[in-house]
């Protein structure tokens, strides 16, 4: 006793090892583990990058070029033969290209620093559309939320579905077995209750039960596999709290409540107006683009060669030897007077198809929810119904059971009974785990996502 007593100590942990989720429990893991929530994080990580690449572009701007390189060596003054002035027939020197002073090494910088002052509200444009696309990728990190809580409510009733399936089939099959022996001990004692046909009506229906349970084994088993896949759970035992598939309650609001929430709250329309308006925005940016930039600023230029003298002359600029810096107000203007129109346009075409698809969906959300609603509520009066018949389908194979084995019902009888319970019972589990996902997709297309 004692050996059995510290065994059974050993295993707790094993046992107790198990997790066990609700609903709620599964749609945090998943949203919490899904890569797609990742991804649309990503996606909106970099929609705050644009956003901060259209602010950073009104802020100063610099420009640095440098260089080091070589020249030729010169000596002596700007006229011929290195004099530094003349009196008569002067002659600037001509040597250029000569070598006989040597090569000197050349070093040039040069440098801008500006800051636009005046976009004609390119800058300003730009950051609008930046800051409403940030709105729409934030819409669609809840819209995949949402995706992925309906997933997993697909896998949840779906294992419970599967299950309860399983477990139905295999009482039948138990049924069937005792059934089956039955008939085939009282042909052995040949006590006149059961004929040769009846034990091949049993074996058929035996046979047919065992290839829908071996059916309804493996939907449960990939159903599990769903879930633990969705919930970031693979490798590790997982225990449904739920012990049986039932259905939800049925929503207490009419329809109308059900669209005005839809009409508010959808992540949609909001994505809509966000979407409207970074193309309005779009449009006058590109508009802008055929307009100049007025810009502010400091230039300079520093350039250095050893080994030639430097002109001093204000006539004559030196790129070898000279430094130079400045404010400066200045202005750029580009334009492109046939691609320009054309990218507006192309920003005008892409606002109207917003517009457009706005207008779907103000008329297309509201027929989800309707459709939905509807579903919700015939699925539930059919549950009820089926119910009632799976009840008085039990009570028919009990009763037919119990009258076989008093040798009063034919074992045909006793198949047909099950055979309806069977199915009365399977499509009302059918019907509950589409109510109970109704419910959750009513849910989802009204807006209440969490």
């Amino acid at each position: 006793m004692k050996t059995v007593y510290f065994l059974l100590l050993s295993l707790l942990p094993a046992i107790s090892s198990a997790q066990t989720l609700n609903l709620q429990q599964a749609i945090e893991l998943a949203q919490n583990h899904d890569a797609r929530i990742s991804e649309k994080l990503a996606l909106m990580h970099k929609a705050e990058a644009m956003l901060a690449e259209a602010q950073g572009s009104g802020g100063l701007r610099y420009s640095v070029d440098s260089f080091l390189a070589l020249t030729t060596g010169v000596d002596g003054g700007f006229f011929e033969n290195g004099e530094d002035s003349c009196s008569s027939n002067c002659t600037p020197r001509d040597d250029t290209y000569d070598f006989d002073n040597g090569l000197s090494l050349f070093s040039s910088l040069t440098f801008t620093i500006i800051k636009p002052l005046l976009t004609f509200g390119r800058l300003e444009n730009y950051q609008l559309a930046a800051e409403n696309n940030i709105l729409i990728k934030k819409e669609d990190v809840l819209l995949q939320r949402d995706q992925i809580k309906l997933d997993i409510t697909r896998a949840y009733y779906g294992y419970l579905t599967a299950r309860d399936s399983r477990l139905l089939l295999e009482d039948t099959r138990k049924r069937l077995d005792a059934a089956l022996e039955l008939v085939t001990d009282w042909l052995d004692n040949d006590n006149g209750n059961a004929k040769l046909s009846d034990k091949f009506a049993l074996q058929a229906g035996l046979g047919l039960v065992n290839s829908k349970f071996s059916e309804a084994k493996g939907l449960e088993a990939i159903a599990m596999e769903g879930i633990k896949v969705l919930t970031g759970l693979q490798g590790e035992e997982i225990k449904l709290e739920d012990r049986r598939l039932s259905p939800v309650p049925l929503p207490d609001r009419e329809l109308e409540e059900w669209v005005e929430t839809a009409l508010n709250q959808r992540a949609e329309f909001r994505q809509v107006n966000a979407g409207l308006a970074a193309r309005r925005a779009l449009v006058e940016a590109k508009k802008a683009d055929a307009k100049p930039i007025i810009f502010a600023g400091i230039a300079g230029s520093l350039a250095y060669s050893p080994e030639r003298d430097r002109l001093d002359n204000p006539h004559i600029y030196d790129p070898f030897n000279h430094y130079a810096a400045s404010p400066l107000l200045g202005m750029r203007w580009e334009w492109e007077s046939g691609a320009q129109p054309a990218r507006v346009a192309q920003a005008q075409a892409e606002y109207e198809a917003v517009v457009a698809k706005a207008s779907f969906a103000r008329n297309g959300i509201p027929f989800q929810v309707t459709e939905q609603y509807h579903l919700v509520h015939s699925r539930y009066e059919s549950l009820q119904q089926m119910k009632n018949s799976a009840k008085a389908a039990r009570r028919w194979m009990i009763s037919a059971y119990t009258n076989f084995e008093a040798g009063l019902e034919e074992a045909e009888k006793i198949l047909t009974a099950m055979q309806v319970y069977v199915l009365a019972y399977a499509e009302y589990l059918k019907i509950v785990n589409d109510y109970n996902n109704s419910v959750s997709k009513l849910n989802s297309v009204s807006g209440e996502y969490e």
